[in-house]
C-alpha cells in the first residue's frame, strides 16, 4: 500500500442466531462511513426499499434500524472488509486496494440464513468466488441512487419468503 494512502473498515455485521436472509452490499459509501452504519446516503434506496417490501416504517437512527433488521430475521454486512476506496462508486472500489469479507459465520449453523442476496453486481462478483456453502446467492438490483435499473419488484419477490 503506497504512503499515505488511508485504509477504511467497513461494518460490524448486524445478524442474529435467527436470520433467514443475509443482505451483501459491496462496502459503505462515503455518507455511510461518515454516519456509520450501512446505507447511511439519504439518496440510496436500500431503507426505504425495505420499509415497502414489509410495510413498516423505518426510523432514521441506528439502533431502530437494527431492531428492523432483527425483528424481520435480516441480517446485513459488506463483500468488502477493508478498502482504501476514493469516494463511493463501485468502480473505485475495482481500482482499489481491498480485502474481501469472509461471511461463513454468518451462515448456518450459527444463523438460519437459507438465502443471500447480494445489492448490486460488485457485491455479487466479490463474493461468489469465496463462498463456501450452498445456501443460495443471487444478485438483484443495487439500491443505489446511481443505478437507473433498480427493481423493487424483484427485491420484494425475493424478500417474501421471511414476511
Amino acid at each position: 500500500m503506497e504512503k499515505g494512502v488511508e485504509m477504511f473498515q467497513g461494518f460490524e455485521p448486524v445478524y442474529d442466531s435467527a436470520s433467514r436472509v443475509l443482505i451483501v452490499g459491496s462496502f459503505p459509501s462515503v455518507k455511510s462511513r461518515e454516519q456509520g452504519f450501512y446505507y447511511g446516503n439519504k439518496q440510496n434506496r436500500f431503507w426505504k426499499m425495505l420499509s415497502i417490501c414489509f410495510e413498516e416504517e423505518i426510523d432514521d437512527n441506528i439502533e431502530e434500524k437494527k431492531r428492523f433488521l432483527h425483528k424481520n430475521h435480516i441480517a446485513l454486512y459488506d463483500a468488502i472488509l477493508e478498502s482504501d476506496i476514493i469516494g463511493s462508486a463501485d468502480e473505485s472500489l475495482i481500482k482499489s486496494n481491498y480485502k474481501v469479507a469472509s461471511i461463513d459465520f454468518l451462515l448456518p449453523p450459527n444463523t438460519k440464513v437459507e438465502k443471500i442476496i447480494c445489492n448490486g453486481k460488485a457485491a455479487f462478483n466479490l463474493l461468489k468466488d469465496a463462498l463456501r456453502s450452498d445456501v443460495q446467492i443471487i444478485c438483484l438490483s443495487s439500491t443505489s441512487s446511481a443505478n437507473p435499473r433498480f427493481d423493487i419488484e424483484e427485491w420484494k419477490r425475493e424478500l417474501k419468503f421471511i414476511q
